[in-house]
């Protein structure tokens, strides 16, 4: 956050990276991207999964902004998520009492990057926030959570965005977003200081809370200044903005990652079954965006790469579901880790589904996301 005093930023530069994953590529050698291809895609198979120790990478450790890795980067929204906890919703025109009310940090972009950093890899976080109370409170709880913030911008004349969340018994939640800050007073071309960390990235995350435009211009400048020399992964994930996604936009990305709901909404088709799901993605590839990671709730996830059969991921149980808010941004953020640090498909997906049950058990978003280790014991512990 610029008006925070922390210590210098690292450059990093993605020479030094070690990770293993193929640049041009994928295994079968189709090209999938004018990018290079970035996941491992080997068949489901036990002999595909590493042992457990294979993840135990700087597993104890919170804050990794002296290591040589390229950093996450998380290009997004800040808000303040007003929780209210409610039997039901309400119908039209009624009036209900919620059980209980408070105000947490959250917004697709900080839940990742506090999830990044919470999973022991170096995050930046690039957003807005306003000059307010709820300014403060997300960069206080970005700043505890060890996420570097020379790139959080304050924005006087816009509040900052805040999301109202209706919490029901069965830990699901319906969310209404008003996005202040986070769609307002966006620079019409970033800084340079914002793009250099950008194009010195590991892998960059991006979701819809923040104008189209930013994110346009944060993926294209990924391609044509950073990833035909480095191959940084760009993924989008489509939360946010129910307005159709720009073809450009697509064109730019790596992994476009959206829940079955989202899904639907983006292709105009049903995605009731597998077999629709399916057809919804194959859309989307012919929109651009060879790789699809699809959240689909209680069913788990599947990857789909085009030209290759499914990868499909089951949830990792958890004893009890206190809040799914925030589920979907920490199973995004530690996909991301995990390929980032060169592991298979199946292990990203794996780690993933493990990180987002533990994120279940959680009431709120940044408050639930898990750290490294508890993730860790839990693949293990389901492997």
């Amino acid at each position: 956050m610029r008006t925070v005093t922390l210590s210098p930023s690292i450059h990093f530069t993605p020479q030094s990276q070690t990770n293993n994953f193929p640049r041009k590529q994928s295994p079968s050698g189709i090209n999938l991207h004018p990018k290079p291809n970035l996941l491992q895609c080997n068949p489901i198979t036990a002999q595909n999964i590493a042992p457990p120790t294979s993840f135990a990478l700087n597993s104890l450790k919170t804050q990794n902004f002296n290591s040589t890795n390229p950093p996450l980067v998380v290009v997004g929204s800040a808000n303040a998520d007003i929780y209210v906890e409610i039997d039901r919703l309400p119908k039209e025109g009624e009036t209900i009492s919620a059980k209980t009310g408070q105000t947490l940090a959250g917004g697709k972009g900080a839940n990742q990057s506090v999830c990044g950093s919470k999973l022991a890899y170096p995050t930046y976080f690039v957003g807005q926030v306003g000059k307010d109370a709820h300014g403060k409170l997300i960069s206080e709880a970005l700043e505890k959570s060890g996420v570097n913030l020379d790139h959080l911008n304050t924005v006087a004349s816009v509040p900052t965005g805040h999301a109202v969340v209706m919490l029901q018994p069965d830990g699901q939640n319906s969310i209404i977003i008003v996005g202040g800050a986070n769609v307002s007073c966006w620079p019409e071309t970033l800084s340079d200081q914002d793009l250099e960390v950008v194009r010195n990235a590991g892998i960059v995350l991006l979701q819809r809370e923040i104008p189209d435009s930013v994110n346009i211009q944060v993926a294209k400048d990924v391609v044509v200044q950073a990833a035909r020399n480095a191959g940084v992964p760009v993924i989008l994930d489509a939360g946010g903005m129910d307005t159709p996604l720009p073809r450009e936009l697509l064109s730019y990305v790596d992994i476009l990652s959206p829940n079955e709901t989202e899904l639907g909404r983006l292709t105009g088709m049903p995605t009731n079954t597998f077999e629709q799901i399916n057809q919804a993605v194959v859309k989307c590839q012919k929109m651009g965006v060879k790789q699809v990671l699809v959240k689909l709730g209680g069913q788990g996830s599947a990857l789909f790469i085009e030209g290759q059969e499914p990868m499909r991921q089951p949830i990792v149980s958890a004893p009890k579901v206190i809040d799914t808010t925030g589920a979907g941004d920490t199973f995004t953020a530690a996909f991301a880790v995990a390929l980032v640090e060169g592991k298979s498909t199946k292990e990203c997906l794996i780690f993933a589904a493990a990180a987002a049950s533990l994120c279940v058990q959680v009431k709120g978003a940044i408050p639930s996301m898990p750290d490294r280790k508890s993730v860790l014991d839990l693949v293990h512990s389901v492997q």
